[in-house]
C-alpha cells in the first residue's frame, strides 16, 4: 500500500462518526482535540510573545486612562524614513566643492585666437567679402552686410582681439563655473580648490557665463555693431575654468549624511512616556514602542518560570478560542465535524492567514492587507454563508488577542473585510462573477476606512491609502479563492453551487451528445429536472443539485438509446428479439454505462451519485414478468433482474428516483388530469416505500408529501388537456398561406 493510499484510508477511519462510546469516540474526538492544540500552539509560534509583559497596544488617535511612566531611560530612535529625510537634507547643504583648472584659459585663448585669425585671413583675400562671409559661417557667426563690413576694417579686428583677450586674461583666471555645478542642491557657499589651497566662498560671487558673456574691453568710440559680435565670440568658445569635483563632493556630502544623529529623543527614568487623557499622536506611539524594546533590553522582564507561564497563557487562550469554534461546528454542523478533511482545509487555511498576518504586522505594512477576506469567501462557497461568518469571527477574534493587532483599527478592518466575503457569495453564481466580490470586499474596506478616519482623525491620505490596500486585497483574495476553489473542492469532495451551475449548461459535450444520440432521454431528463427542482426546493433540498443531477441520471443510454422506448420508433422494438434476461442486462447496463461516461468526464461524485442511485436496487419488472411467464415453474436469478443499486443516500436523489418514475409513466396517461396524475404520483410512491428504497436517504414523511405535491402541480401544467378547436369557416378571400397559419394554430 502506497503512503497516498494509507494517508486517505487513515482520513477515512477518522471521518467515520464512532458507533460506540470506547474506544471509537476517543480516537474521533481525541483526533479533533489534538488537532485545535496544534492549531493553537501553531498561533503562538507566529506570534510570539515579547520577553516583556505587553504594553497596550494603542493607535493614533485613541486615549489612555492613566500616566505611562519610564521606569528605566531610554532611547526614541528616528524611523528609518525620517533618517532618510534629514540625510538628504543634511547632503543637500554641502558645498560643492569647484576645482581651478588653468589648462582651460589657454585652452580658450588658442580657440579665440584660432577664430580671429580665420578672419583676419579672409579679409585679406582677394574676394574678402565672400571670403569673411564663408568664415563667418565655419565658425556659426552672423554673415550679415553690417558684420562683414565691419570686419574689413583692419583697425576694427584689432580692437576685437585685444578686447577678446583681455577679457580671458583677467575674468577666465579669476575662474568661471558651470551653472548647472552651483545650482545643484541649496548650499549657499561653494568650496573653491585652487592649486593646494581651498576656500568657503558665498555661491553668488562664482562668476557663470552669463556674468561674462556682456562682459567686453572695448573702447567707448568702438563701433555699435562690435560688441554682439564680441558676445558672440565668447559665447562660441567659452571654456569654464572651475569644474566640479563629483568625488569630492560626494564624499562631503556622505560625511554630512553619516553626521546626522540617529536620536530623535532621550527619556530619563521617572519621564512621563504617555501622558492620559490626551489624544494620542505617532510621536506617543513611537515612545511607547521605544520604551518596550529598552525595557526587554535592560532586563526588566520576566523570567524564568513567569515566562513559561506566559508563554501557556498565550497557548490556552489560543485554545479556548478554538475549542469555541470546534463547539460549534460540533454542534450546528456535524457533518463538517466528522469529515477529518473538512477540518483539515479549516485549520490550514487559519494557520496560513495567520502566518500572513504576522509577516504584514512584522513589516509594518497596513492591517487592510491581511487576507481575512480569502478564508471567508472558500469557507462561505463550500458550506455556507452562516458558518462562514461564524468561522471568520473566530478567525478575527483570534488574530486580535495577538499584541501585534490588538489595535481597533486591525480589528475593525479584519471584521469588515470578513464579515462582506462571508455574507456577499450568495450575490456571486459563477467564478467568472469573481470581480463582484471583490468589489464588495473592497466597499467594505472603503467604508471601514472612513469610519475609522473619522474617529482616530486620520488624514485624507491615510484613508484613501487603507481604502486602497483593502481594495488590492479584496479583488485579490476573490481572484485566488474562486480560482483555487476546484483544488479545495477535490481536497473535501464538496461539489459547490458553482460547479454545479456550469454542469447543467445544456452544452456540456455530455449533454450534447445525448441530446443529438438520444433524443427522446434527453427531453425526459429535461423534464425530470423539472419535477426534481421544483420538489428539491419545496423540501428544503439543494434544487441546483438536484437539476443537475436529473440532467446527467440517464447519460448511459447513449451507448444502446433504440432499447429505450423513448428513443424508439412506432412500431419498432428491439427487444421483442431477445430473451427477458438479455433486455434486463441491456437495461440495467446504462447505469455502469453512465458511470463510465461520468468518469470520463470528470463528473464529481455529487453527480456521479445520481446515476448510481437513481434506480436504486428496484426489479427490472417488466422483463422480469415476463421471463416468469415463459418460464412458469423454472428458477429466475432475482439479481439478473434488479439495477446494481445503492438506494438513494440523499434527499436530491431519492427525489430523482421519483420523478423519474412519474415522469415515464405520466407521458402514457390516457386521461392526464389532475386527478389521475395525483393517484400516478401516489401508487409510485407506495410502491417505492414498498420496496424500501427510501431506507437509506434521509427523507421524510412531510418530505414525501411536498415532492408529491409538487409532481402533481408540475405534471398537471406538462400533460394538461388541449381544447379541441372548432373548424374555421372558409371565407373566399383567405389565402392558402392564412390558412396553413391557422391550421398550426389549431394544433
Amino acid at each position: 500500500m502506497s503512503r497516498g493510499e494509507r494517508i486517505r484510508q487513515l482520513l477515512a477511519t477518522l471521518s467515520r462518526e464512532p458507533a460506540h462510546a470506547w474506544p471509537d469516540a476517543v480516537v474521533h474526538h481525541g483526533a479533533r482535540l489534538l488537532l485545535m492544540l496544534i492549531l493553537a500552539i501553531g498561533t503562538y509560534l507566529v506570534f510570539p510573545l515579547t520577553p516583556v509583559a505587553d504594553l497596550p497596544n494603542l493607535e493614533r488617535g485613541m486615549l489612555v486612562e492613566e500616566d505611562v511612566i519610564a521606569e528605566v531611560p531610554f532611547t526614541v530612535f528616528k524611523t528609518p524614513a525620517e533618517l532618510a529625510q534629514e540625510r538628504e537634507e543634511a547632503a543637500a547643504v554641502v558645498p560643492p566643492t569647484l576645482r581651478y583648472d588653468s589648462t582651460m584659459v589657454d585652452s580658450m585663448r588658442t580657440r579665440v585666437a584660432a577664430t580671429l585669425t580665420l578672419l583676419d585671413t579672409a579679409a585679406a583675400a582677394a574676394n574678402a567679402e565672400a571670403a569673411l562671409r564663408a568664415a563667418l559661417a565655419a565658425r556659426s557667426l552672423p554673415t550679415g552686410d553690417d558684420v562683414v563690413s565691419l570686419l574689413r576694417v583692419p583697425q576694427n579686428r584689432t580692437t576685437l582681439r585685444r578686447s577678446l583677450m583681455r577679457v580671458i586674461d583677467e575674468e577666465m583666471r579669476r575662474g568661471i563655473a558651470s551653472a548647472a555645478d552651483i545650482d545643484a542642491g541649496r548650499a549657499t557657499q561653494v568650496r573653491v580648490a585652487r592649486d593646494t589651497t581651498e576656500r568657503l566662498v558665498p555661491r553668488d560671487s562664482i562668476l557663470v557665463p552669463a556674468d561674462v558673456f556682456p562682459m567686453n574691453r572695448l573702447p567707448l568710440n568702438a563701433p555699435p555693431g562690435l560688441a554682439p559680435l564680441h558676445q558672440l565670440i565668447l559665447v562660441r568658445d567659452l571654456l569654464p575654468t572651475l569644474r566640479l569635483d563629483r568625488t569630492a563632493t560626494e564624499a562631503a556630502k556622505q560625511a554630512a549624511r553619516v553626521a546626522v544623529n540617529t536620536v530623535k529623543q532621550d527619556v530619563i527614568r521617572g519621564e512621563r512616556v504617555i501622558a492620559a487623557r490626551e489624544r494620542l499622536g505617532d510621536n506617543d506611539i513611537e515612545r511607547l514602542r521605544a520604551y518596550q524594546s529598552r525595557l526587554a533590553e535592560v532586563g526588566q522582564v520576566d523570567r524564568g518560570l513567569a515566562y513559561a507561564g506566559r508563554v501557556a497563557g498565550s497557548v490556552l487562550l489560543n485554545l479556548v478560542i478554538l475549542l469555541a469554534l470546534g463547539t460549534a461546528v460540533f454542534l450546528f454542523r456535524r457533518d463538517v465535524y466528522n469529515d477529518m478533511r473538512h477540518l483539515l482545509l479549516l485549520s490550514a487555511m487559519l494557520l496560513a492567514l495567520t502566518a500572513a498576518a504576522s509577516s504584514i504586522a512584522r513589516a509594518g505594512a497596513p492591517a487592510a492587507l491581511i487576507p481575512i477576506a480569502f478564508p471567508a469567501l472558500v469557507v462561505a462557497v463550500l458550506f455556507d454563508g452562516r458558518f462562514a461568518l461564524v468561522y471568520t469571527l473566530v478567525l478575527i477574534v483570534l488574530l486580535a488577542g495577538q499584541p501585534e493587532l490588538g489595535g481597533p483599527s486591525a480589528r475593525m478592518l479584519l471584521f469588515a473585510g470578513g464579515a462582506a466575503a462571508a455574507l456577499s457569495v450568495r450575490a456571486v453564481r459563477r467564478r467568472a462573477q469573481a470581480l463582484i466580490l471583490g468589489l464588495v470586499v473592497a466597499g467594505a474596506y472603503t467604508a471601514a476606512a472612513v469610519g475609522l478616519g473619522l474617529v482616530l482623525g486620520w488624514s485624507l491620505g491615510e484613508v484613501l491609502t487603507t481604502a486602497a490596500w483593502g481594495t488590492v486585497n479584496g479583488l485579490g483574495s476573490a481572484v485566488f479563492a474562486l480560482g483555487l476553489l476546484p483544488v479545495f473542492e477535490t481536497i473535501t469532495d464538496i461539489t459547490t453551487d458553482q460547479t454545479l451551475l456550469e454542469l447543467a449548461d445544456l452544452n456540456r459535450p455530455l449533454l450534447k451528445r445525448l441530446s443529438l444520440e438520444a433524443p427522446g432521454t434527453y427531453a425526459h431528463s429535461i423534464n425530470v429536472a423539472n419535477l426534481a427542482e421544483a420538489a428539491a426546493r419545496a423540501t428544503g433540498a439543494n434544487p441546483l443539485l438536484a437539476r443537475t443531477g436529473a440532467y446527467y441520471h440517464d447519460v448511459g443510454k447513449v451507448a444502446a438509446p433504440q432499447f429505450f422506448v423513448e428513443n424508439q420508433a412506432r412500431g419498432r422494438n428491439p427487444h421483442d428479439e431477445l430473451d427477458p434476461a438479455s433486455s434486463a442486462a441491456i437495461v440495467r447496463q446504462h447505469v455502469l454505462e453512465g458511470l463510465r461516461l461520468a468518469e470520463a468526464a470528470k463528473l464529481p461524485e455529487a453527480v456521479k451519485a445520481f446515476i448510481r442511485e437513481h434506480h436504486g436496487t428496484q426489479r427490472i419488472g417488466f422483463f422480469y414478468d415476463r421471463a416468469r411467464e415463459q418460464n412458469p415453474d423454472g428458477e429466475l436469478e432475482l439479481a439478473d433482474f434488479c439495477y446494481p443499486g445503492p438506494r438513494p443516500r440523499s434527499v436530491e436523489t431519492a427525489i430523482v428516483m421519483l420523478a423519474d418514475s412519474t415522469e415515464s409513466a405520466a407521458k402514457v396517461l390516457p386521461d392526464p388530469s389532475p386527478e389521475s396524475i395525483r393517484a400516478l404520483v401516489d401508487r409510485i410512491t407506495e410502491a417505492k416505500l414498498a420496496q424500501d428504497q427510501f431506507d437509506e436517504a434521509p427523507l421524510t414523511f412531510e418530505q414525501i408529501t411536498r415532492i408529491k405535491e409538487q409532481f402533481v402541480l408540475v405534471l398537471s401544467g406538462m400533460y394538461h388537456h388541449r381544447l379541441d378547436y372548432p373548424p374555421l369557416p372558409r371565407r373566399p378571400h383567405v389565402r392558402e398561406r392564412d390558412e396553413r397559419v391557422i391550421s398550426t394554430v389549431r394544433q
